[in-house]
């Protein structure tokens, strides 16, 4: 720790030292710098940023099919698929899709929509609640984080 000194006295100790006067802190009143090998100086930077993107969590989101007429074993399998999905920690875009005369009865499609939350209740958060889309109606759920905790 040197202290306030002018630019020209920083970079003559540096010169002295044999090493690079490297500004650490731009936005600081006074400036910050550091007498160090400025190569060092980056690759430790480099480690650093690259640490930090390794502990990040990409969320991604999954996307389930269903139909308006699906059978119970059907509804059951894709909705453990949907649990896994929840668990480790994505999203999940559940899609109801209407073909044919099937578009005219929305309300058996919105039953089995309704009857994924009920069975997911509180381990999933409801980000977008059912909505038409031409001929889908897509709904979106979020891992409940308040409850892991």
């Amino acid at each position: 720790m040197i202290g306030v000194v002018s630019l020209e006295k920083g970079l003559n100790l540096a010169k002295e030292a044999g090493l690079d006067l490297v500004e650490v802190s731009p936005n600081a009143k006074p400036p910050v710098c550091k007498v160090i090998e400025y190569g060092k100086f980056k690759y430790s930077a480099q480690k650093k940023a690259a640490e930090a993107r390794k502990k990040q969590k990409i969320i991604e989101v999954k996307e389930i099919k269903y139909r308006p007429n699906i059978d119970n074993n059907d509804y059951e399998i894709k909705l453990k698929s949907l649990r896994k999905f929840i668990n480790a920690g994505d999203k999940v875009k559940v899609t109801m899709r209407f073909r044919g005369r099937e578009l005219s009865h929305q309300e058996l499609g919105a039953k089995v929509l309704q009857r994924i939350r009920d069975d997911l209740d509180e381990t999933v958060k409801i980000e977008q609640f059912p909505k038409l889309e031409g001929k889908q109606m897509v709904q979106i759920f979020a891992p409940n984080l308040s409850e892991k905790k």
